[in-house]
């Protein structure tokens, strides 16, 4: 069945030519890589965060799924909250040492 959803189509000119075909401009998911090719880097941040700490896990490649996967079991191994944005797992709290040896334990090897 095709989804043909006019707000997917907002602010799009109207076009007459019957043969007209509007391409929505899906991204393709680029696949996860293995654990062990991983280069993730683990770091501490108190800007712009009201003066809260924050343990920032970057250098993810792959699906956002997965990484919203790896977010949920860190923020469950640490007993804390956090969120997944920008490609990004932020962890609430200074967890840097036990977020890599959690890492690592996954698989991580290239963890920083």
């Amino acid at each position: 069945m095709k989804k043909n959803d006019w707000k997917d189509r907002l602010n799009i000119v109207y076009s007459t030519n019957p043969d007209f075909n509007y391409n929505m401009g899906e991204e393709e998911e680029t696949e996860t890589l293995d654990p062990k090719q991983q280069k993730l880097r683990v770091n501490i941040e108190k800007k712009g965060r009201g003066g809260k700490t924050v343990t920032v896990i970057t250098g993810f490649i792959g699906s956002e799924d997965d990484l919203k996967e790896l977010g949920r079991m860190l923020k469950t191994k640490c007993g804390v909250g956090g969120a997944v944005k920008d490609g990004e797992i932020l962890i609430q709290g200074e967890f840097r040492q036990r977020v890599i040896d959690l890492l690592k334990a996954e698989g991580f090897s290239q963890t920083k």
